[in-house]
């Protein structure tokens, strides 16, 4: 085994129906993660290392224990500890309450990122419903967002292993793009990484996740006041009921120039499909 990144080679045998041969293969890494807010563990999660910081930053947004990049003082790793598996979030004012709303109660593993929370009124936090309509997006920019977002998932490409998180603008322009072995991990860490950079998370933003949609999901770019969610794969029913409650715009099956909306059809503008139906 060799270490190396966000991933490792293992020796190997492939089989097939006629030989078997000893190789080389390239796997993601998969190790937890301690995040803690002013000194005081909330939770820990499975996740592939690599931009712990924006990780954190995201989850403590998502999780409303901040709500602007000035409540983050700084973030750092635990500096009681040599393990690269703490991350320390020093807020910038004393925030009890809502670090207690945050606590974790059990394992987080990298499938589920809402394990140990004691009811769904705990996990869906005050995100305000968005404004019906704004902003548009056309049909074809949607459907040219997942070749975009293939073309930079580069562990993904050596490993196979990854799920993937882009943001874009309405114009389709990549702003950022996060891979973690879980699903929601790569969303907190591109709001995270918004978060660090002092980037304002405006409402003219599409997520564009790489497998299904889980309430999380939905959840997650809420409180990143990320109007418009799109994945390669399947919503799930919580999911399309918490996007219908807040009015935002939640696409599926996005490929092959196609794809469905669930809520929020309003966003989505089809000229072209217009013209062609009037000639």
């Amino acid at each position: 085994m060799k270490e190396g990144g966000a991933s490792r080679a293992y020796r190997i045998q492939r089989w097939s129906q006629h030989a078997r041969r000893d190789e080389e293969d390239i796997i993601s890494i998969e190790e937890p993660l301690e995040i803690r807010v002013d000194g005081e563990a909330v939770a820990v999660t499975m996740r592939t290392p690599g931009h712990d910081e924006d990780l954190a930053a995201g989850f403590c947004l998502t999780e409303a224990i901040v709500s602007d990049p000035d409540d983050i003082a700084r973030v750092e790793p635990c500096n009681r500890s040599t393990d690269d598996n703490i991350i320390d979030v020093i807020t910038a004012g004393d925030k009890p309450d809502a670090v207690a709303r945050a606590r974790r109660t059990s394992f987080v593993a990298s499938s589920c990122g809402i394990c140990g929370k004691q009811s769904l009124d705990r996990i869906e936090q005050q995100a305000a419903p968005f404004e019906t309509g704004t902003p548009t997006i056309s049909q074809s920019i949607v459907a040219m967002l997942p070749e975009s977002m293939r073309r930079q998932q580069t562990e993904f490409s050596r490993t196979g292993g990854l799920h993937s998180a882009a943001l874009f603008n309405r114009d389709g322009h990549l702003i950022a793009l996060r891979e973690d072995i879980g699903r929601h991990n790569a969303v907190d860490k591109i709001i995270g990484h918004c978060l660090l950079q002092r980037r304002k998370l405006a409402q003219d933003t599409i997520l564009l996740v790489s497998g299904r949609t889980s309430f999380e999901i939905v959840q997650k770019a809420a409180m990143g006041r990320i109007p418009i969610v799109a994945a390669i794969s399947a919503p799930s029913s919580l999911a399309i009921d918490l996007a219908e409650r807040l009015q935002m715009t939640l696409i599926g099956f996005l490929r092959d120039d196609q794809f469905n909306t669930y809520s929020g059809t309003d966003r989505i503008t089809a000229a072209a499909a217009a013209n062609r139906s009037s000639n």
